[in-house]
C-alpha cells in the first residue's frame, strides 16, 4: 500500500513539470510548417502489362538437356539427404539445380518427386526454404505455383 502511495505522488510530481516550462518569448519553439494538402500525382500502369515475360522465354535450358537429366540413372554411393518442399527459384538463374540447407557444398545429385519422377540436378548449398530452378520445374512437369515435396539424394 505504501508503494502505491509513493508511486502516485511521484507520477503527480512529474506531470506538474510541464507547467513550469516557459511559454512564448525568444526561446519558444518555432511552429512547424503545415503539411501539404495533397501528394503529387504519380503515373501508374496496371500490374503485369509493363514487361511481361513468359516462363518459356526465361528458360534457356534445351529440351535435350532436360531429357538427359530425366533419363540419368541413380549413381552408386549416393545417399538420401532428406525431403524438402521446394518453391520456384529465381527464373533468371539458368540450369537444372536445387538450392537447399540439406546441401553443404556444390555437387551433382538427384531429386525424386512424390509421383516417382527422378531428375539429375546440381545441388547447391542454401539457407531457408529450398528452391528449385525453372528448368527443373518444367522438366518434371510441375506447376510453377505449386510447392511439391521432393526427396534429395547426394554424395
Amino acid at each position: 500500500m505504501r508503494q502505491i502511495a509513493i508511486l502516485t505522488v511521484f507520477a503527480l510530481a512529474l506531470s506538474g513539470c510541464a507547467l513550469l516550462q516557459p511559454q512564448g518569448g525568444p526561446k519558444a519553439a518555432a511552429t512547424p510548417a503545415p503539411a501539404p494538402e495533397a501528394a503529387p500525382a504519380v503515373a501508374t500502369t496496371p500490374l503485369g502489362t509493363a514487361r511481361a515475360v513468359s516462363a518459356a522465354a526465361l528458360d534457356k535450358t534445351t529440351a535435350e538437356e532436360k531429357a538427359a537429366a530425366l533419363a540419368a540413372p541413380a549413381k552408386g554411393g549416393e545417399r538420401e539427404l532428406g525431403k524438402v518442399v521446394v518453391a520456384l527459384g529465381p527464373p533468371a538463374e539458368q540450369g537444372i539445380w536445387l538450392s537447399s540447407a540439406l546441401v553443404k557444398e556444390k555437387a551433382q545429385g538427384r531429386i525424386v518427386t512424390a509421383e516417382g519422377k527422378s531428375l539429375a540436378v546440381e545441388l547447391r548449398p542454401g539457407t531457408g526454404a529450398a528452391l528449385l530452378s525453372l528448368a527443373a520445374f518444367q522438366a518434371l512437369g510441375l506447376g510453377l505455383t505449386s510447392l511439391p515435396e521432393v526427396t534429395v539424394f547426394g554424395p
